[in-house]
């Protein structure tokens, strides 16, 4: 059975870190193999000079891929990042941001994705 973004929500919720939750991370969409979560733009995440902060940008690409895992397995289980690799190619200031994990090679004990910011 597929999550809904209410079950998703709800993982955020439940599981995720205080200063996690500061993020405001919305789930907005929900596939067979991905998820797409919306990073408010907030003046508090924004470095000097008004861009959004890579440490909030990394922490909300985890996050997504935390929501993404279940939606793929169909099951919540709490998990670890094992490692991860992040680049910029450029400055987000003013406006949200749609972070898109997808699952790109499931497994029972390790799952890869990628992460990107789709348009819009």
């Amino acid at each position: 059975m597929a999550m809904t973004p209410a079950e998703a929500d709800k993982i955020l919720v439940d599981d995720f870190a205080p200063w996690v939750l500061g993020l405001r991370l919305m789930v907005e969409t929900l596939g067979e193999d991905q998820a797409v979560l919306r990073l408010p733009w907030s003046q508090r995440l924004a470095r000097e000079g008004g861009a959004l902060s890579g440490q909030a940008l990394t922490a909300a690409a985890d996050s997504a891929t935390v929501i993404a895992v279940p939606a793929t397995q169909g099951a919540y289980e709490r998990m670890t990042t094992v490692r991860q690799s992040t680049g910029f190619q450029r400055a987000v200031t003013g406006s949200d941001v749609l972070i898109k994990a997808v699952v790109t090679k499931p497994g029972r004990r390790m799952v890869f994705t990628d992460i990107r910011t789709p348009p819009g």
